[in-house]
């Protein structure tokens, strides 16, 4: 059998209960929401950062390419006279 006690008690710690979820609870809760806010904020930005460096790196590995292929054979030519350029 339940003591009649028990009754009054339990409904006065849940209400307790209550309250003071309301009171450290919600805002903890809303304290860690800001914090991933704040962090995801932070990664986006670092991710459109190493995107620009990307794309800047691409950029120039494009012209080296165009180099090369462009201008290969007279880079080579260039590279064989300097071999064949007496030293003094």
């Amino acid at each position: 059998m339940i003591n009649p006690l028990l009754i009054p008690i339990l409904g006065i710690s849940c209400g307790l209960l209550a309250i003071l979820g309301g009171v450290f609870v919600k805002p903890w809760f809303r304290l860690k929401e800001r914090q991933m806010e704040i962090e995801s904020q932070m990664v986006a930005e670092k991710a459109a950062q190493y995107a620009a460096q990307t794309e800047r790196l691409e950029q120039r590995v494009r012209v080296l390419e165009r180099i090369v292929t462009d201008r290969g054979i007279a880079v080579a030519d260039e590279i064989d006279k300097l071999r064949d350029a007496p030293l003094n």
